[in-house]
């Protein structure tokens, strides 16, 4: 992995690819799939992401604070759709699924080596969990596999549909 600049974050989840979302609690490691999240402030790079209270990955997002964003592409579509099928309660999806942990920085749950980014994320706002199950989370460490040259995301239209990442075209714009 090599670092991305914190301000470059928005990029990655801008148009809405469904990720995994890595936990750590009491010694367990889980992931789970998440395609409900969005961007909320570049810098500090802020983002908020609904989890289900029925989810196994909730109590630990909720008791420490903290996990990793990890966004895959197209070729860990089939895992990324077995993983939300899958509960971290009764069975190792990272075994499961053949996914290699690797040490974050600042958090406790791993990064995902196969994903072509991760994002160290820290809870900052909960004052929506207990009426939205909605977590504001900021970006604290970015990385990026630098091998993973032109990643293809996938984006869930529901019901085992998925779009993948299209043409690219360049427009001018006041943004960064």
């Amino acid at each position: 992995m090599q670092e991305l600049p914190l301000a470059e974050v928005y990029r990655l989840l801008e148009p809405g690819p469904v990720v995994l979302l890595t936990t750590a609690n009491q010694g367990g490691l889980n992931l789970m799939t998440l395609s409900w999240h969005m961007m909320v402030e570049f810098e500090p790079p802020l983002l908020a992401c609904v989890v289900s209270s029925d989810d196994y990955s909730f109590a630990a997002l909720r008791a420490n604070r903290e996990c990793v964003i990890a966004v895959p592409a197209v070729e860990l579509a089939t895992k990324v759709v077995e993983a939300g099928n899958l509960s971290g309660r009764t069975v190792d999806k990272f075994s499961v699924l053949g996914l290699t942990q690797l040490p974050a920085q600042h958090v406790a749950a791993p990064l995902i080596a196969e994903c072509f980014a991760n994002l160290e994320c820290r809870v900052v706002d909960s004052q929506l969990v207990n009426k939205y199950n909605l977590f504001v989370l900021e970006v604290v460490k970015a990385w990026i596999d630098p091998a993973q040259q032109n990643p293809k995301t996938i984006h869930h239209q529901g019901y085992g549909r998925f779009v993948i990442d299209g043409e690219i075209i360049e427009l001018q714009s006041r943004m960064r």
